[in-house]
């Protein structure tokens, strides 16, 4: 948590606020992030007008004429439009103000990230070697058939790895293998051409869902405007250990697989 459903409806309730602003100021109140804060990130970005405000995998892109802020929301954070005059919580490390409204960027984990680069945020190191959008032309049938061939790795684990597609967390991962009645364990390449079209298309359905919900909240997030996500609401399979199968009524199973929990029905998610 955040994963692509939570980024892509902060980018959504932010971008309305601030894209074509000019930046008035940065408050730093705490640099200490996973890696520090730049410390020129003021000097570098006020005066600036934000041109563009986007998403790739789970990072925000702001774009300024002077180049580009990569921010990431860790595991545990949020980045909201506030009244600048808002005085700030604990947790509360970063304004970016634009005249009338901020962004305020809340960590309690401290595991975010705010990055600059030279240029466009998408041309940034950490973004490279990315793998496809999954809502993107790039993610089809096909392709993922082409990447999991030869792979013994389980395909919930090969759905985590960014380099093969982003922003397919550990929630959203244990939702579309439900929904494509794939066992978590079952090993990558040993998916043929119709349940990998299957996977893919359930991938495409939950992440699309999820976003139409605002996401998930199971802790800290909420979005852009401050309003909590609801997809929690409709989980067939993930944190529902003990619970009934939404479909068949068996009850939901709970292991931990690459030290992530993974939940499952083991009625309608069968190893072949």
């Amino acid at each position: 948590m955040p994963e692509l459903p939570e980024v892509e409806t902060t980018c959504r309730g932010v971008r309305p606020h601030v894209e074509g602003k000019v930046l008035s100021a940065v408050s730093v109140r705490n640099p200490r992030l996973r890696l520090p804060v730049p410390e020129a990130l003021a000097e570098r970005t006020v005066g600036e007008t934000l041109r563009a405000v986007s998403r790739r995998a789970k990072y925000l892109l702001l774009d300024f004429d002077a180049g580009g802020m990569v921010i990431h929301l860790g595991m545990s954070g949020s980045l909201r439009v506030i009244d600048p005059g808002l005085p700030p919580d604990k947790h509360d490390h970063l304004d970016l103000v634009f005249g009338d409204c901020a962004l305020r960027l809340r960590d309690p984990r401290r595991f975010g990230l705010v990055l600059w680069q030279p240029g466009p945020a998408i041309a940034h190191p950490m973004l490279a070697g990315l793998g496809p959008e999954p809502l993107g032309e790039g993610f089809d049938a096909a392709y993922w058939l082409a990447a999991t061939r030869g792979l013994k790795a389980p395909i919930k684990h090969v759905l985590m790895d960014g380099r093969r597609v982003v922003g397919v967390g550990n929630i959203y991962a244990s939702e579309s293998l439900f929904r494509a009645r794939i066992h978590p364990l079952e090993p990558a390449g040993a998916l043929g051409p119709r349940r990998c079209a299957r996977l893919v298309e359930a991938v495409r359905d939950t992440l699309r869902d999820a976003i139409a919900a605002g996401g998930s909240t199971l802790r800290d997030f909420v979005g852009g405007d401050g309003r909590p996500g609801y997809f929690q609401q409709q989980y067939f399979a993930y944190d529902r250990e003990g619970e009934p199968c939404r479909v068949c009524g068996t009850p939901i199973r709970r292991f931990v697989s690459g030290q992530r929990a993974t939940y499952f029905c083991p009625a309608c998610q069968r190893r072949s």
